[in-house]
């Protein structure tokens, strides 16, 4: 006898059965209440932590402070590029406008006294230079200030001493300066005072001037500022007496600003 078995009530509902459908729009959605605003990535701004807003704040002060010395600095910069370009054309028109030439000096005559060659007490120099000076400009003048210097060597020893007077030379003009150098008691080393004799003896005795003037430049109704001109002449004479005469002269001049 085959025997029925019948499933009783309080059986499991099977797998297959389907679940009751969700809503979609139950799925992340926030709960009653609450509102979700959306900003754009490139709106949102950052701020530093608090423990950092010091470190922030010493930042953006180094920055600040960077860029206003970097300011300063091109300011700065782009004055003085201006004033060198003022002062070239400025002194490019003076140039083309009165054609600056160098001035010329050179020794003209020399008369010499007190060459006691055989004194053991030493030697007292007289010299009496003329010096020739030219100012070639068509529109510049020259004046030549105090405290001007000129000195006589033979050799290394300094013979004597003595300066130029002041004046203003004017454009175009040739001006003789008569000096009187003196020296006192200058005490000659054997060898030098033998050199001095020898150099008699054959008729060509070395010296060299040195002057030193300061000058200042007049254009048109401007006068510049203290010049220093040195001139170095290199000058032979035939004796030591006052009726000497210049074998060769060679000046050589440079002008410090």
């Amino acid at each position: 006898m085959t025997e029925r078995i019948h499933p009783t009530t309080n059986s499991p509902p099977s797998s297959s059965a389907e679940a009751p459908p969700r809503s979609s729009s139950s799925v992340g959605s926030p709960p009653p209440g609450t509102y979700v605003v959306k900003i754009p990535k490139d709106q949102i701004y950052r701020y530093p932590p608090p423990e950092n807003a010091r470190r922030y704040e010493k930042v953006a002060r180094k920055k600040s402070r960077r860029s206003c010395c970097c300011r300063c600095l091109c300011w700065t910069l782009g004055l003085l590029a201006l004033l060198v370009v003022l002062l070239a054309a400025t002194v490019g028109v003076l140039y083309l406008v009165f054609r600056p030439k160098a001035p010329s000096y050179s020794i003209d005559d020399i008369a010499i006294r007190g060459f006691n060659l055989t004194s053991p007490s030493g030697i007292s120099p007289e010299f009496d230079v003329t010096v020739r000076a030219q100012n070639p400009n068509d529109k510049i003048g020259i004046y030549y200030g105090r405290g001007s210097s000129v000195t006589v060597y033979y050799s290394d020893v300094n013979l004597c001493n003595s300066n130029l007077p002041a004046f203003y030379q004017p454009s175009n003009n040739v001006t003789i300066i008569q000096t009187a150098l003196k020296g006192s008691k200058i005490l000659l080393t054997s060898a030098v005072n033998s050199a001095l004799v020898s150099e008699q003896n054959q008729g060509n005795v070395p010296f060299t001037v040195y002057i030193k003037v300061p000058v200042k430049i007049k254009i048109g109704a401007v006068k510049t500022w203290t010049i220093t001109v040195k001139v170095k002449c290199d000058v032979s004479v035939d004796s030591l007496t006052t009726s000497s005469k210049i074998v060769s002269s060679n000046c050589k001049k440079s002008v410090k600003l």
